[in-house]
């Protein structure tokens, strides 16, 4: 039986074919590609501006620059996301501030979000966990109570709605993610939807060294900037994938409902809240009940691999690496997140899965963890 990987992106024909075109253009690194994929986005996001880069990171960091976040700056976060989530606040010399998840969404418990905020606060970083949006309106009123700015971590969340409205369409910064996992792929690539026509300069100038060009001989370099320029290569991959994104979400959704359908109630696993209204089901992620069985998550993570399935981990918590150790944070902080991040594991779904590969996965799980079940 074939590996079953947890995910592959789904990549057609014309696409392929866009792409040698590119190629055989003579013009392959930003240019048409990018410009048509970034008005693409626009549309999507209900026309606020949109500038695309090499990766969500790098459209992270520099949308905490554009909201003038930098050293002495405090940035609220979630423990449980990529560790590029707080690395960004530390790269523009702010302090990222951890408070702990609600348990159910796995996501930033924004009860606890009041309680972290100081003077020296500038800005909140949501992530959206598998592509589960927090409670927007939550968000952005404490956002506005305390004048903070909101960049939105939906590297995960293409394709996601709050109470029907696409996220991307409405709020502050909100970053995007196209790396090859992702429910829309450029290969690597990221974008950031803009609430001000203004800061796309600066976004441009950040990207490519601080660059300004008028007229055809004319340049100068105003600020520090870096090099996260997105390819035309890799925009017209976005482009074919755009086309798609409706399908490949609607697919996900069925898949997603498989599982809650196959997956043995009595199995000693935490499900993820089955929102089919706002998340587009980037991951479908269960929890282990360590108490509940004989086993870990690494022997459980090698058993599937024997049974000729991928999974994988997301997140550990962050903020017991190395990195955020040294800072100050350590065990015991952010119990939910740390419980999850030892025990959290995605599997399968992607839009070329067939139902019958989502049994195979239910199936597999049965048969895991059903023997290592500890007795009562």
């Amino acid at each position: 039986m074939d590996f079953l990987p947890f995910t592959r992106p789904s990549i057609d024909e014309e696409t392929i074919a866009g792409v040698a075109d590119v190629l055989r253009s003579g013009w392959i690194t930003t240019g048409p590609q990018a410009k048509a994929f970034e008005a693409e986005l626009s549309r999507y996001c209900d026309g606020r501006t949109v500038r695309v880069f090499s990766s969500a990171t790098a459209a992270l960091e520099i949308g905490l620059r554009v909201a003038n976040v930098g050293p002495g700056d405090e940035v609220i976060t979630t423990p449980l996301s990529w560790v590029a989530t707080a690395n960004v606040a530390l790269a523009v010399g702010a302090r990222p501030v951890f408070v702990d998840i609600d348990p159910a969404t796995r996501n930033i418990d924004l009860d606890l979000v009041e309680a972290a905020i100081t003077p020296a606060t500038r800005a909140i970083i949501p992530v959206y966990l598998a592509g589960l949006p927090v409670d927007m309106d939550r968000l952005y009123a404490i956002a506005t109570k305390h004048s903070l700015r909101v960049l939105e971590d939906a590297a995960q969340a293409l394709g996601s709605l709050w109470k029907g409205k696409r996220i991307g369409a409405f709020g502050d910064l909100v970053a995007f993610s196209f790396h090859a996992n992702k429910n829309i792929t450029s290969t690597e690539g990221g974008a950031i939807v803009l609430p001000d026509e203004k800061d796309a300069l600066t976004c441009e100038k950040l990207r490519l060294q601080g660059v300004v060009r008028s007229g055809e001989d004319g340049m100068d370099v105003d600020m520090l900037g870096g090099k996260s320029n997105l390819t035309d290569v890799a925009a017209r991959i976005g482009l074919g994938q755009m086309k798609r994104l409706d399908e490949f979400t609607e697919r996900r959704k069925v898949l997603a409902r498989r599982y809650f359908d196959r997956l043995d109630p009595d199995l000693p696993v935490e499900l993820p809240v089955a929102d089919f209204e706002n998340s587009n089901w980037h991951m479908f992620q269960v929890v282990l009940k360590a108490d509940s069985i004989s086993l870990d998550r690494a022997e459980f993570m090698r058993r599937m691999r024997d049974a000729g399935i991928g999974i994988g981990v997301h997140y550990p918590a962050m903020h017991l690496f190395s990195i955020y150790r040294r800072l100050g944070w350590h065990e015991g902080q952010f119990p939910h997140a740390e419980r999850i991040g030892r025990s959290i594991v995605t599997l399968p779904l992607f839009p070329a899965m067939r139902d019958s590969d989502v049994d195979r996965v239910c199936d597999a799980i049965a048969a895991i963890l059903l023997k290592a079940r500890r007795a009562a």
